[in-house]
């Protein structure tokens, strides 16, 4: 008996190196996709910038007049009339916008000898060129052109038949550089890569291919005992786990979509941060509709207050108590706003700090008072015991709200206190309630009320010093006033969003492993809040009743924003955590060491090999290269405290 007894441990030993290996195996697996991925940035370097390159040389003749930088092309303004022309323009992308003067052409020399001039113009986005005489009258309709980058553009105006009309046209005369091929060889490079991982794992699971694999790495020792002492690995397994040892305690319920989601949201953040290849929709907007740049924040904060509930539930269960948790939340909330203040106002080479012009408001601030709202609602309400909704009842798809009304009831008041003091609170020399981006907007009306309510706000409270000087509506808008992206009366929006994210925690908590019901709330969720933001935009950019606007966090872009999140939770929830088709990889990783990766990536911003000087930097090409390198580099630096088991906790 006691020999039967010492085989089966003997047994079960070897079935835990058999584990052991397994895990190893899969380590390896994972250390080799992150190798490649971290030599992505160099692959895309050596593919994009000599391509670039050729293709700025091959258009060289076309722009022998000028040089030329990023987004700008040369416009050649040819008068044939006996009156001098002033050429004005407005960007497409600026709503009710006045008309900027860009020069004037002569009257021409002689008859059928034109008089001419050059402009830059830029190329981002359309462009609406007005014609007028000295005297004001319109002398052809307004032409709409989208100019291409580093391309040549000719204008011709002529007499049409001796009338006091004229003909307007544009001609092309060198084309322009395509400068979106840097982003579509990256985009294949790392596709490519993600292939080739795939076929690459497909592969290892062929047996021989294992067994060579295991003699390549030395592991062909424990792969040999375990085949002839047990057999197939799989089947000794079951047979230990059920005959000898009791059953082993559940695995950690930690869902690696969360983390995924988190990591997918802060590296886009760290890309479009650290420039975005200098690509405009790459950046923020310059007021409303949404960009890359504009979806991201708001993911983090949504996923914040995902943690937030799972995170309360999980220590109440272990026996913390509320008191105890608000504690920790009042310490975090401080710390992560002190690390926020410093990271915003750096001053390493102008000297000591002065206070009268350091920045309040930022984007760690903005997530420590979303995280205090949301994490003291929740500890007014959250239960440690929670149990599974089924569908017997009437009220039960409304039941995880339900259960939670007094939360539910602080959050819709403090959005009626956003909409009254949006819409009523009287703005001096503004009209009450004004959303938009003043300057030259709505024709110059209001050029000093950026942000209405809100701008109005935070130049009360904090003082125009001490909030952000160069807001994104000054790019388009060309406005002057200071505005603050991350100010007071948006961070009531911001509790909203995390609130919205700590609701699908509580989905996760009340129908945890019923992967159906889950998927099933997300996608409900989303398709009200899809509803909602159609209502309050109707379906248009500038035309809607609330539009979509990142810069006041307006309720439809939380909404809109809200809307995409639980799609795309559910799409990685499904194919993470259920289906297990993906790892998470490599984004879970950064997911896993948020607040590192963020303040690390602002303070090593200007750093090797963060940033270095560039051949040419009016070339996307070399902007995206340095930008992909940079993310890569966090990426790669998060692996590797993954598998060193570091995480910074706030």
């Amino acid at each position: 008996m006691s020999k039967k007894k010492q085989t089966k441990t003997t047994t079960f030993s070897l079935a835990q190196k058999d584990i052991h290996a397994t895990q190893e195996n899969m380590k390896r697996q994972e250390s080799c996709s992150v190798f490649f991925l971290a030599t992505v940035a160099l692959i895309v370097a050596i593919c994009v910038v000599p391509l670039t390159a050729e293709m700025s040389s091959c258009n060289f003749q076309y722009r022998k007049h000028r040089a030329l930088k990023m987004d700008e092309a040369l416009l050649t303004v040819n008068n044939e009339l006996s009156t001098d022309v002033i050429v004005s323009w407005t960007s497409q992308e600026c709503y009710q916008c006045l008309y900027q003067q860009l020069g004037v052409v002569t009257k021409a020399l002689s008859p059928g000898q034109p008089s001419s001039s050059e402009f830059v113009v830029n190329t981002q986005h359309g462009l609406t060129i007005m014609l007028n005489e000295t005297s004001a009258k319109q002398l052809c309709s307004a032409i709409t052109f989208h100019f291409g980058e580093r391309g040549n553009y000719s204008l011709w105006i002529k007499n049409l038949n001796k009338s006091s009309a004229a003909d307007c046209s544009i001609v092309t005369d060198g084309e322009a550089v395509n400068s979106y091929i840097p982003i579509l060889i990256a985009f294949l490079v790392f596709a490519g890569l993600a292939l080739l991982l795939s076929i690459g794992r497909v592969v290892l699971g062929i047996e021989a291919v294992r067994r060579v694999y295991f003699q390549l790495t030395g592991s062909m020792e424990t792969e040999r005992l375990i085949n002839s002492e047990l057999g197939t690995p799989d089947r000794t397994v079951t047979a230990v786990t059920d005959n000898i040892l009791p059953p082993p305690p559940s695995p950690s319920k930690r869902l690696r979509s969360l983390d995924t989601f988190r990591g997918i949201s802060l590296i886009i953040m760290v890309f479009v941060n650290y420039g975005g290849g200098r690509y405009w929709f790459f950046r923020h907007s310059s007021w409303n509709g949404l960009t890359v740049a504009d979806l991201v924040f708001p993911w983090f904060v949504f996923i914040m207050g995902t943690s937030i509930a799972l995170s309360i539930n999980m220590l109440l269960r272990s026996g913390s108590t509320r008191s105890s948790l608000l504690k920790k939340v009042l310490s975090r909330t401080l710390l992560l706003f002190l690390i926020g203040v410093v990271i915003i106002n750096p001053n390493y080479c102008q000297g000591p700090l002065s206070w009268d012009n350091l920045r309040i408001p930022g984007v760690l601030q903005r997530l420590a008072w979303s995280y205090l709202v949301v994490a003291c609602l929740d500890l007014l309400v959250a239960r440690a015991h929670l149990d599974i909704i089924t569908r017997d009842t009437l009220w039960s798809p409304v039941l995880d709200i339900l259960l939670y009304w007094p939360a539910w009831l602080c959050v819709l008041l403090l959005e009626v206190i956003w909409l009254c003091l949006t819409f009523l609170l009287p703005v001096p020399g503004c009209p009450t309630g004004y959303l938009g981006p003043g300057g030259i907007g709505d024709m110059g009306l209001y050029t000093n009320c950026t942000g209405g309510a809100s701008g109005y706000i935070d130049r009360w409270l904090l003082g125009e010093n001490h909030i952000y000087q160069t807001p994104s509506s000054r790019v388009i808008y060309a406005s002057r006033m200071p505005f603050d992206p991350e100010g007071v009366l948006g961070s009531i929006n911001s509790v909203v969003m995390a609130y919205l994210g700590l609701q699908a925690g509580k989905i996760i908590l009340h129908y945890r492993d019923q992967h159906r019901s889950i998927m099933s709330r997300f996608l409900i969720w989303g398709l009200g809040l899809g509803v909602i933001s159609a209502i309050l935009t109707r379906c248009s950019k500038d035309q809607g009743f609330i539009p979509v606007n990142k810069n006041l966090w307006s309720l439809s872009y939380v909404t809109t924003l809200a809307c995409f999140a639980f799609v795309l939770l559910v799409l990685i929830y499904y194919i993470v955590d259920v289906r297990k088709w993906w790892s998470g990889a490599p984004f879970y990783y950064p997911g896993m060491n948020s607040i590192l990766v963020y303040v690390g990536h602002e303070i090593f911003e200007e750093y090797f090999p963060f940033r270095w000087q560039m051949i040419n930097s009016q070339s996307h090409a070399e902007h995206i290269t340095q930008n992909l390198v940079a993310t890569s580099c966090w990426v790669f630096i998060s692996y590797i405290l993954y598998r060193k088991k570091i995480f910074w906790k706030i």
